[in-house]
């Protein structure tokens, strides 16, 4: 620091504790941007605001080795197929700096250029029908990653608070605890939304717009509609246009679907909604019928203007205060209670059954630390659930670890009975078997001490 800059420092206390405040509003607020790329002073324009609120000269950031080099790293970490060119991350890994340099020159030059999505079909769950999954290459993935470092900080400032999907420091549990708070206090008539075909049928333009509102830069908006239109290629059936729709499997495919979806989180809250959503998944709550069937109509009217589409028997209203309820990010809420939906209980019982094979040739401690793994997992997310469904979820687990044992000891005609009796629910726990039920119990006495210490 020179004499000139000290004397001024000195000379000017209030400038430069508001300067420190500011830097330390901006350190605190996001710590989960991507340092090379988000300098202090950069932090600094984004929380005062920039000038007409639009950014300028953002691509030489995408292209910038070192944020390349820390998209790269997560990409790898997260690992994934490799997409049509064949590439894998390991190979990528292999090549890293050179990989890296070529990136970042062909992003300089404007000469990068993204492959075709390579399209697979996966079963979905809950149903016979089959979905689609997209696999961008390493580099395409390690490109929107990139990108994702530089423009997601410019529209996170933006979003509406009752937005959980996809965002740093937001996640389901929040969603669901808002969603029950609001239950108990008398907002029950719900209004279920199911968009139909969401991430598939976002229109391209109306995005841009969107992008444009708060993005100057050219080369930017151009690497975005690039992804856009990159296309689809499956088997051997060739390349396919993506006239609409974000890219699948595309890392940045949750930002611009909360882009797309921002307007109607502002335009609920101002109009009093009380609105919860993860990604395309959310819900309305009011206090009367009357709100609901409002804010539906509200709803209707704003995604047919953004050539949306409401699923016709999907999206309904119901009062969850009677028998029926409704489903929310895995849960079933009704009357006063939430459990695990019918499908979030088959996905559980169809990864036991992977694990529980009857011809299962390893060990009952092998088999339960495997089978373990998925239970505390899953107890994780549904914790907040009856007694009663862990209980059955219970009994499904040591009911599979029966029919192996009875079948390691050939005791295949022993009956439900005499099984039990062989093996009690006790040996499964002295053998370390994880329990949903007791591990709920414990929760719930904690919570109930919690209350009776607030009480007095």
């Amino acid at each position: 620091m020179n004499r000139q800059t000290e004397s001024k420092i000195q000379s000017e206390p209030d400038i430069v504790l508001e300067t420190a405040r500011h830097i330390g509003e901006a350190n605190a607020m996001y710590a989960w941007v991507e340092q090379s790329v988000w300098t202090v002073p950069m932090l600094m324009a984004l929380i005062k605001g920039v000038k007409g609120g639009r950014w300028y000269s953002l691509r030489d950031k995408v292209g910038k080795e070192e944020n390349l080099r820390a998209a790269a790293r997560a990409v790898i970490r997260n690992g994934g197929g490799a997409g049509v060119d064949g590439q894998t991350t390991e190979q990528f890994e292999a090549r890293l700096e050179e990989e890296i340099q070529r990136l970042g020159r062909e992003l300089r030059e404007g000469t990068y250029e993204p492959r075709p999505v390579k399209r697979v079909w996966i079963p979905k769950l809950g149903s016979k029908e089959m979905r689609p999954l997209g696999i961008p290459s390493v580099r395409d993935r390690i490109v929107q990653a990139a990108l994702l470092n530089v423009i997601e900080p410019i529209f996170e400032r933006e979003f509406a608070g009752h937005s959980y999907g996809f965002r740093p420091g937001k996640g389901a549990g929040q969603a669901l605890a808002r969603v029950e708070r609001l239950l108990t206090e008398g907002y029950c008539w719900i209004v279920d939304v199911d968009l139909k075909g969401y991430f598939d049928t976002i229109n391209h333009e109306k995005l841009m717009k969107l992008l444009e509102e708060r993005i100057s830069d050219r080369g930017i908006l151009e690497l975005v509609w690039q992804f856009l239109k990159q296309g689809v290629r499956e088997g051997m059936t060739g390349w396919k246009p993506t006239e609409q729709g974000t890219p699948q499997g595309a890392i940045i495919s949750p930002l611009l679907s909360n882009l797309y979806l921002n307007a109607l989180d502002h335009m609920m809250a101002r109009k009093g909604w009380q609105m919860t959503r993860y990604a395309d998944d959310f819900v309305v709550q009011g206090r009367s019928q009357e709100e609901a069937q409002t804010a539906l109509a509200l709803i209707q009217e704003w995604v047919e203007a953004m050539e949306l589409k409401l699923h016709p028997t999907k999206t309904r209203i119901v009062d969850a205060r009677e028998k029926g309820g409704f489903d929310f990010l895995g849960y079933h809420f009704e009357r006063g209670m939430k459990w695990p939906r019918e499908k979030s209980l088959k996905k559980l019982k169809d990864q036991i059954r992977e694990k529980t094979g009857r011809t299962e040739g390893k060990s009952l401690k092998e088999i339960i630390q495997r089978v373990n793994t998925s239970l505390r997992g899953w107890h994780s997310y549904f914790r907040g659930s009856i007694p009663g469904v862990m209980k059955r979820a219970d009994q499904f687990v040591r009911t599979r670890l029966r029919a192996i044992l009875a079948y390691q000891q050939r005791k295949r005609k022993v009956n439900g009975k005499k099984v039990n009796h062989l093996w009690p629910n006790a040996f499964f726990k002295k053998q370390g078997l994880f329990s949903l039920a007791e591990a709920s119990e414990i929760i719930h006495q904690s919570q109930f001490e919690i209350a009776d210490r607030r009480a007095v």
